[in-house]
């Protein structure tokens, strides 16, 4: 239910399936990424205090972006930092998937609605290095 993609012991993504369930509080993210990600599952009455967020100096040099898929299914490519791809994995509705290092690319296999969540401020073309990925044909998915 949890599922870690990993490339010689670099962790380049998360995916926590629809199907994942705990009570409590989980975090699925270790503590110094830049990126943090949990699930809560509470029962009514549960009170979490109020609370205002310090202002913290954070250095960030990478983005790091989660995917919530809303409807549908999409496929993820992913590619070491060189750019070489390693394998595909299938998304579904529900499925969450926070995109940690290492690239990436996407197919939609069924009509998709996702949200996405990333660290900004948005530095436009310095954001990303776009390079040529796979085709369908290629995918190898597991």
């Amino acid at each position: 239910m949890i599922e870690e993609i990993t490339y010689q012991n670099k962790l380049l993504a998360l995916i926590i399936s629809d199907k994942f369930k705990k009570d409590g509080i989980h975090f699925f993210t270790p503590g110094e990424l830049s990126q943090q990600l949990a699930y809560m599952h509470y029962q009514p009455g549960k009170v979490i205090p109020a609370h205002v967020h310090n202002e913290v100096h954070r250095d960030v040099f990478y983005t790091q972006e989660v995917l919530f898929i809303k409807k549908g299914k999409l496929r993820v490519d992913f590619y070491n930092e060189e750019r070489e791809y390693l394998e595909s994995k299938i998304l579904e509705t529900g499925d969450v998937i926070l995109l940690i290092t290492g690239g990436h690319g996407f197919e939609v296999i069924e009509e998709l609605e996702m949200i996405e969540v990333k660290q900004g401020p948005y530095v436009g073309d310095r954001d990303k290095t776009r390079f040529e990925g796979i085709n369908s044909d290629q995918a190898k998915v597991v």
